[in-house]
């Protein structure tokens, strides 16, 4: 029996409709910025303290930078920052707007370095319009892509990335849209694209999980799967990583590997005791594996928590069965 991979709809949501306003995992809403701190001859500093501090309401990140000079700032609520580099005395600020993509900060910092605060309400209002409207068109490419209008929903992910070429979560949705066409190729180069910008993003991993698994290239989408739970963030919406290790148990399970398959549904389980569909399928397995009992357990889990699900009447019948066959 084949099985698919988890809520390809819900993916879609978290990563583009967290951009409206609606509840979903508070990563899909945050910005990043990066950059470099150099001294006036240009060579990197390493070990700069940087400040990154939103001046809507005075929150404050602080990070180092590397021997490169480099540093790397993840999580920002969108929003009007002053970012700030000093080591020895040695300073410079500047100001930037964080939103939807990558921000890039270079900062060379030197003796009463000047900060560049000046930024006047007409250059904010238009900025902040500007993203407003990538906003706008962001949401629309999600709306069309849960609608199933999957070429409109690429044009316009497409769109969004003209004015903001760093959008991972445009070629995230990209990647989401061609899945559902089949375009498999496409799809890849999407999710392989979104790793580039973020090499963590445990949402490309599953989808590379997906398309392999459909393909039925078992040991990539192992490998992906893999990828993908160890970068699934702590504590994100679903108990952190269960959803990897559900997707997980599945590609073991359509590779015949029931064995790990049970270990991978248990894992989501442990992870989210309300995953329903985890609960089903470690059922599946321990019918498989001959654990009549367990099974029966796992099923009346799935219709405590799905009621009315998909596989609610199999889980009903199932468990009845059991009921019947233990006595």
């Amino acid at each position: 029996m084949g099985r698919h991979i988890v809520s390809r709809s819900l993916v879609i949501c978290a990563m583009v409709l967290g951009l409206v306003a609606l509840t979903v995992p508070a990563a899909a809403q945050t910005g990043q910025v990066r950059g470099k701190v150099t001294d006036a001859e240009g060579k990197p500093v390493e070990g700069a303290k940087v400040t990154i501090q939103q001046l809507d309401n005075n929150t404050k990140f602080e990070v180092k930078s590397k021997k490169n000079g480099e540093f790397m700032q993840i999580g920002l609520p969108p929003g009007q920052y002053k970012i700030t580099a000093e080591k020895d005395g040695l300073s410079a600020s500047k100001t930037n707007r964080i939103s939807l993509d990558m921000a890039e900060v270079n900062l060379t910092i030197t003796k009463g370095g000047a900060s560049m605060e000046g930024v006047s309400k007409e250059e904010r209002a238009k900025a902040e319009a500007k993203v407003a409207g990538i906003k706008a068109a962001y949401a629309e490419a999600a709306a069309l892509t849960n609608a199933g209008k999957n070429d409109e929903a690429i044009a316009k992910f497409n769109e969004v990335l003209k004015d903001v070429p760093k959008c991972a979560e445009c070629y995230m949705g990209i990647g989401l849209a061609n899945t559902n066409k089949k375009d498999y190729p496409a799809a890849e180069a999407a999710f392989k694209q979104v790793l580039t910008l973020d090499p963590n993003s445990a949402d490309a991993y599953n989808g590379l999980a997906t398309i392999y698994n459909d393909q039925k290239q078992f040991d990539k989408a192992k490998e992906m799967s893999a990828e993908a739970m160890k970068h699934a963030p702590a504590g994100a919406a679903g108990g952190g990583g269960a959803d990897a290790m559900y997707n997980a148990g599945v590609i073991s399970w359509n590779a015949n590997d029931f064995a790990k398959a049970a270990e991978n549904f248990a894992a989501a389980v442990a992870a989210n005791p309300n995953h329903a569909e985890a609960h089903f399928m470690l059922g599946q397995a321990y019918l498989n594996q001959g654990k009549l009992p367990e099974a029966g357990k796992e099923f009346e889990a799935y219709l405590k928590i799905a009621p009315n699900g998909p596989n609610a009447a199999k889980a009903k019948a199932n468990a009845e069965m059991l009921k019947a066959y233990i006595k």
